[in-house]
């Protein structure tokens, strides 16, 4: 039975093409050999598994090489070569400052640099996780550093570079080595699977190098792994998804798909199927983050570029960002963000979850009436400067003004003043049909239709097409009474309190309102509430229009502490208030001897 070797080490670079992802660092060093400018200490750091180490050793390979090529690298058949490949060289020591960090070990090492190379021209010296040494270690290593031979090279390599002393760093020419990208790992480990004979599909490598983060020598474990997993020497997606125990980006897919629709049934359906599978909730927030990043990223064709996923997952972002609103997207990141913030201090944290969904899933719901509100805002300022400008004209005794106001009011559509084709368009159009998507088209068509004669009239159909927008699911306004307002008022602030509104408003909209006519007065006791009423004016205004059959309904709210119903706060104030509703209890507290707990 052969011995059994990883692919990260039988298959670990030993030329400088042969290392992934690295050609800026591996270029510099081939240009520094071959025009003989090398530095007497080099410095590379990074992360984990991307290269650092086997670089050292490439390089320190290729300065001894006694046939270098016009290729700069190493010929592997010199005596220098060779015996580096059995590890046998006397001219390039390996020291893992990990389990060497004393000052007695550095001792040695500066000891053994006095020596000039029997074989080769130089001695190099790799130092593996540089950063263990001590303080009094690096402060031994200073002087050799700064001065050491002419055939001495060091060679250090860190996974922290900010735990090195400065000037540690200034005697060293560094190297920043990067995350390898999951193409290229998914390329080379493709690559690998044909040398191996294993057939692997391309979409199960490019999971195992969004997996591993970066790290060449993570990938290499995982695929290992996974083809350990399978029997057949056939590598699939799905074995990959249940061997590392990852989250399909499916779900997610499907999980967006029922949040934009407004469904909180199915997506807490969904997330319920989740937690069934073992899933972390935490891991699937932040994976929704990163769903919904990839679908904002996907709205500019400038950003597909920032995607890190496979081409038919690309495929299914770029389809799914044309069905997402970018107002939506915005403000579930917001929303998801809290939600991940807030996660580890949650007493209850799959509740704090679904809370967060049910957010979500309320959005459309929201941005709907933000839009409304909007429109109907928008159509009043093209109206009030035309309203203003007729009543401080003289009205003609030709112009059709009252019969025009009078087909208004009894057609009740924009289209009662056109004279060809009055029937028609009352058909076509009317207040209860009509949808509120179709809002600027009616307002558009009824001024290019109106004759120039009936611009007054035109402007208050304007006005009355936009705030009789169809009521929700169709339903017919009610009368305006306080009972139906107090009701409408309630749900307003009921929804207001579930997407995640301020205190102030929240005790705002819990104030006692009265009616007069059609302005809802409101006493408040301060100017921050005030403010408040103000910022939400016009969503309060158009939600309640679309309920009640109230056009012209506004709303007064001014600062009046003292007619503000206060309620009792103390225990005190809360045992008047109750004996006011009951003499009685006066009378047992006085024969008791009982006193109220301040």
């Amino acid at each position: 039975m052969d011995h059994f070797v990883v692919s990260a080490r039988k298959y670990r670079p030993v030329t400088f093409d042969s290392v992934v992802g690295q050609s800026h660092i591996t270029t510099t060093l081939k240009n520094a050999i071959r025009t003989n400018h090398l530095a007497q200490a080099f410095l590379f750091c990074g992360p984990r598994g991307v290269g650092k180490t086997t670089c050292a050793r490439i390089l320190a390979k290729t300065i001894n090489c006694q046939n270098l090529g016009d290729d700069v690298e190493a010929c592997g058949e010199c005596e220098s070569c060779v015996s580096f490949q059995n590890n046998a060289s006397f001219n390039i020591h390996e020291l893992d400052a990990a389990s060497n960090n004393s000052v007695e070990d550095i001792r040695n090492l500066i000891d053994q640099v006095r020596y000039p190379p029997q074989t080769g021209k130089y001695k190099i010296y790799i130092i593996d996780e540089v950063h263990m040494l001590s303080q009094a270690a690096f402060n031994a290593f200073l002087k050799t550093l700064e001065e050491p031979p002419s055939y001495a090279i060091f060679i250090l390599a860190t996974t922290e570079k900010h735990k090195i002393l400065p000037t540690i760093l200034s005697r060293c020419q560094i190297f920043d080595f990067n995350r390898i990208q999951s193409k290229d790992i998914a390329h080379h480990l493709a690559d690998i699977a044909q040398k191996e004979g294993i057939n692997a599909e391309h979409e199960a490598l490019e999971l195992i190098g969004q997996k591993a983060d970066g790290g060449l020598r993570d990938a290499l474990s995982m695929f290992d792994l996974n083809v350990t997993f399978s029997t057949n020497n056939h590598l699939t997606y799905a074995a990959v998804l249940e061997n590392l125990h990852i989250l399909d980006y499916d779900y997610y897919f499907k999980i967006t798909d029922a949040l934009t629709a407004g469904s909180i049934a199915r997506s807490l359906v969904l997330f319920d199927e989740i937690l069934r599978k073992g899933f972390d909730g935490h891991l699937f927030v932040i994976g929704l983050l990163e769903h919904f990043r990839n679908l904002l990223v996907c709205k500019d064709p400038a950003t597909v570029t920032l995607l890190q996923v496979s081409e038919s997952a690309e495929r299914k972002y770029l389809e799914q960002s044309l069905m997402a609103d970018l107002s939506f997207l915005l403000s579930a990141l917001s929303i998801t963000g809290q939600c991940d913030i807030n996660y580890k201090s949650a007493k209850n944290q799959r509740l704090h979850v679904e809370l967060c969904l049910m957010k979500l899933a309320n959005l459309p719901q929201v941005l709907q009436l933000h839009s409304l509100a909007a429109v109907d805002e928008t159509a009043k300022k093209k109206v009030e400067p035309q309203q203003s400008l007729n009543s401080s004209a003289a009205p003609s005794p030709a112009a059709p003004q009252p019969a025009a106001s009078a087909n208004t009011q009894s057609n009740g559509s924009a289209y009662a003043n056109v004279p060809a084709q009055p029937a028609a368009a009352s058909q076509q159009v009317t207040p209860q049909q009509a949808a509120p998507s179709r809002l600027k088209s009616t307002v558009s068509l009824t001024q290019s239709l109106t004759p120039p004669a009936q611009q007054p009239a035109k402007q208050s159909n304007v006005e009355a097409s936009v705030e009789y927008a169809a009521a929700p699911n169709g339903a017919k306004r009610e009368e305006l009474t306080l009972a139906n307002l107090q009701r409408f008022w309630y749900e307003f602030s009921q929804k207001r309190l579930q997407a995640g509104n301020s205190t102030t408003e929240q005790i705002t909209l819990n104030r006692e309102i009265q009616l007069n006519g059609t302005v809802i007065e409101i006493a408040l006791d301060n100017d921050h509430q005030q403010d408040a009423v103000m910022n939400m004016r016009y969503e309060l205004l158009g939600f309640l229009k679309l309920r009640l059959d109230a056009p012209k309904l506004d709303i007064n709210p001014r600062v009046a502490p003292q007619e503000v119903n206060r309620l009792p706060y103390t225990p005190a104030e809360k045992f008047n208030f109750l004996a006011e509703k009951n003499p009685y209890l006066l009378e047992l507290k006085q024969a008791l001897g009982l006193d109220v707990d301040f």
